[in-house]
């Protein structure tokens, strides 16, 4: 069997954002020794893996050069270059989630052709390669655009209402979709290692603001009923069966208004959607991560309370070193751990970190949550 701990086995990690540094938490609890790659020397996991490499993880020879010094590679951001994980892949080095899952994911148009192609449930959807085919085309609004590539954090996603907002969109390679009436924003994590054990993590709840199109909170367990849960994980787990990956696949999905269940996207990764899980589950997503990437038991993924998680996200006004105003107010709260990421510099909406409050009572821990929120303020000098 194969010594993952306290040995010379090594874990390349590609992406070095808070992501990543909450994954190192649990590599260093369980001594394995980790590489990072990542553009910038001032990542968040900079300081706490094993091996830290700046390079470019669009770059063909950066990404392959990196996973060739490893035993195991996995991704905490999808924008990678896929053509050099092929090449490793060929070459014997073990890459979870596996590049034909991510080179998918990673564009929204293969990504929505996939939920078709495989009866997964999702809005009707039309692809166009630039804003000059998109023009000529004829549209009900309003629609939602999306980029097919390089969007994150609601950055690359608009709802156009009429002619003349498609005149403001970006030229590039993007995908349409019929604009959604829901109830809720739901998510489902779904563990997978390479021997087919799968995991579900519970139903979340996901609640946006409304004008960054960023996750606010995130509240587990979700307040739907048992059968549309029941739904959601089903959906959940024909997409992971689908996909067939190795890892994590965190599964966004809507609650129409007649409780039916559509897959809005997927990330192959750890997910702002199971933050929670920290101090809420049994084994935390990160942990769990671990396990599938190297092939280990899966861990429980029951909650041991209620959890809420608050984004903690620059204000808008401010950028520039961070200040993380009245802290000391929060950390009076029961129940409340904060997260900071590490990220020097605050700008509007970025996100620097987050607040989980755990609690028997959901709707309390939800009560506190909202306390958390107009409490502290993500600001600068």
């Amino acid at each position: 069997m194969k010594t993952y701990f306290s040995s010379d086995f090594k874990l390349g990690v590609l992406g070095g954002g808070q992501l990543g540094k909450m994954l190192l938490a649990e590599t260093q609890k369980f001594d394995i020794y980790t590489c990072i790659l990542d553009p910038s020397n001032e990542a968040p996991c900079a300081a706490h893996c094993s091996e830290f490499h700046q390079g470019d993880l669009l770059d063909f020879d950066t990404v392959y050069n990196f996973g060739k010094l490893v035993d195991v590679l996995t991704i905490e951001i999808e924008h990678v270059n896929i053509d050099a994980l092929y090449q490793l892949e060929k070459q014997g080095v073990k890459i979870y989630p596996q590049p034909h899952v991510i080179e998918v994911i990673q564009h929204k148009g293969k990504q929505k052709d996939f939920y078709v192609e495989k009866g997964i449930p999702t809005a009707a959807h039309r692809r166009f390669s630039c804003l000059e085919e998109l023009k000529k085309a004829s549209f009900e609004f309003p629609f939602v655009w999306k980029s097919a590539q390089f969007g994150y954090d609601g950055t690359g996603v608009k709802i156009v209402r009429s002619q003349e907002d498609i005149l403001s969109l970006a030229d590039t390679d993007c995908i349409t979709e019929e604009l959604i009436s829901f109830k809720n924003e739901l998510a489902v994590i779904v563990a997978r290692n390479s021997v087919g054990e799968v995991k579900t993590y519970p139903v979340v709840e996901m609640e946006f603001h409304a004008e960054a199109n960023q996750v606010e909170y995130v509240i587990c367990p979700a307040r739907i009923s048992d059968e549309v849960a029941k739904k959601a994980n089903e959906i959940a787990l024909h997409v992971t069966e689908s996909f067939k990956h190795v890892g994590l696949l965190a599964v966004e999905m809507f609650q129409t208004e007649n409780d039916e269940i559509i897959v809005n996207e997927v990330a192959p990764r750890t997910h702002n959607s199971g933050h929670y899980s920290i101090e809420a589950s049994y084994t935390n997503q990160f942990e769990q991560h671990l396990r599938t990437v190297l092939n280990l038991p899966l861990g429980s993924t029951e909650s041991k309370l209620a959890g809420v998680m608050v984004n903690l996200v620059g204000e808008e006004g401010f950028s520039g070193n961070v200040i993380y105003e009245k802290m000391e107010e929060v950390l009076k709260l029961s129940g409340v751990t904060p997260h900071i990421y590490g990220k020097k510099e605050t700008r509007p909406f970025r996100k620097m970190g987050h607040v989980t409050i755990v609690n028997k009572d959901l709707e309390k821990a939800r009560e506190i949550a909202e306390k958390v929120k107009n409490i502290i303020r993500v600001i600068s000098k």
